[in-house]
């Protein structure tokens, strides 16, 4: 009987857990998605390269959520079993309240291993192979980037200006090609158009004058008809990546070991290099992200018992709906907390031992509570 009872109850609450983190986390994509089409509108980007960053961050989305999901998740169904007066038949059965919240806590390591397992493997890779979509992109969209008398240098070492725009056409444009410092080249021309052959992206220039600059030295020629090569242009999007894109075996081998430049796949790379500096700022950085991604799962236990605290009263208790909103709230603030203490998380160990300890003693803080509570009942 109790195998069913137990059984029946984490099955409710896996399946409103996934119905609910799964409807949240498409909200959550789909206004990040708005917000990124930018990559297409700014940046030239294809929607095809949109669409791919934007699947890869859905990793990361639900990794942010799932601490609270999962609160969310217990929290409600204690609730709901409570006005049922199915934890009634809990107690009715022979089940002791701390052996059922041993099994809670039991319940969320499923959670905590998941959120461990999204933070230092999944969401790091994923948001690197997103990331490398955007960097491997050439610019895709240059009729959208152009807007009427705007210098446009959203392309690395190009700027272009034009008078007018028709649709397709261009009038009165000035394109300046940075080759380095020193040698550049700039174009006028009256009139332009965009054109697309085999897959390569040209912008077709008649009536016009071309000015070479080296050094100094400057020489030009006229022209009736033109091609521009817009295809070999990539966007300004970094080439390095940012520590949350670097993945966890690699951050620790810049913060413990003497190797210097690593990218994501642990080999020197020319264009891809994630810079370990070994300054102290960058430390404290890569601290942070580490303990991000190794710490903030052990509240996810934290958080169950948080919401075994619903056990403590019973609806017909006077103040009942005062003390749900008390633990919703205390809730809502210990995964606050796990996200503030992540920001004073620094490379010297001995100064963050506090912070690395915060879980572990509001856990031994309220499990204690809560037996002392349940024996007061009990008398």
């Amino acid at each position: 009987m109790k195998k069913i009872i137990f059984k029946n109850f984490f099955g409710e609450t896996t399946q409103f857990f996934i119905l609910s983190c799964c409807a949240v986390t498409i909200i959550v994509w789909v206004i990040q998605a708005v917000n990124y089409l930018e990559f297409v509108t700014e940046d030239g980007h294809s929607f095809k390269i949109y669409f791919l960053y934007t699947i890869y961050s859905l990793p990361k989305i639900f990794n942010k959520l799932l601490p609270f999901m999962f609160f969310f998740s217990i929290f409600f169904t204690l609730i709901k079993y409570e006005e049922q007066n199915q934890t009634l038949i809990f107690w009715t059965n022979g089940i002791n309240k701390i052996t059922f919240v041993n099994i809670i806590i039991r319940y969320s390591l499923i959670f905590f291993f998941i959120n461990l397992i999204f933070s230092l493997i999944l969401v790091p890779n994923s948001q690197d192979k997103a990331r490398s979509f955007l960097r491997g992109s050439n610019i895709d969209y240059f009729p959208l980037l152009i807007k009427p008398k705007k210098f446009i240098d959203t392309v690395e070492k190009l700027t272009i200006y034009s008078d007018n725009k028709n649709q397709n056409s261009l009038e009165n444009i000035m394109i300046k090609d940075s080759f380095s410092k020193s040698k550049s080249k700039i174009i006028f021309a009256k009139r332009g158009y965009f054109s697309e052959n085999n897959g390569s992206n040209f912008l077709i220039l008649t009536d016009g004058k071309i000015l070479n600059i080296n050094d100094g030295k400057t020489n030009s020629f006229d022209f009736n008809e033109t091609q521009f090569n817009l295809s070999k242009y990539t966007s300004k999007t970094t080439k390095t990546p940012k520590i949350q894109e670097v993945n966890t075996k690699n951050l620790f081998d810049c913060l413990i070991d003497e190797k210097i430049d690593l990218n994501n796949d642990g080999k020197l790379n020319k264009n891809l290099i994630f810079n370990c500096d070994k300054t102290m700022s960058l430390k404290n950085k890569i601290s942070q992200e580490l303990f991000s991604r190794i710490f903030k799962p052990f509240y996810i236990p934290l958080l169950a018992l948080i919401g075994s605290l619903l056990l403590i009263k019973s609806k017909n208790s006077q103040g009942f709906s005062n003390y749900k909103f008390k633990i919703f709230a205390l809730g809502v603030a210990t995964i606050s907390l796990s996200e503030i203490t992540t920001k004073f998380y620094s490379a010297n160990f001995n100064e963050s031992f506090l912070i690395f300890t915060v879980p572990f003693i509001i856990f031994l803080f309220l499990y204690l509570y809560l037996k002392k509570q349940f024996r007061l009942n009990i008398i």
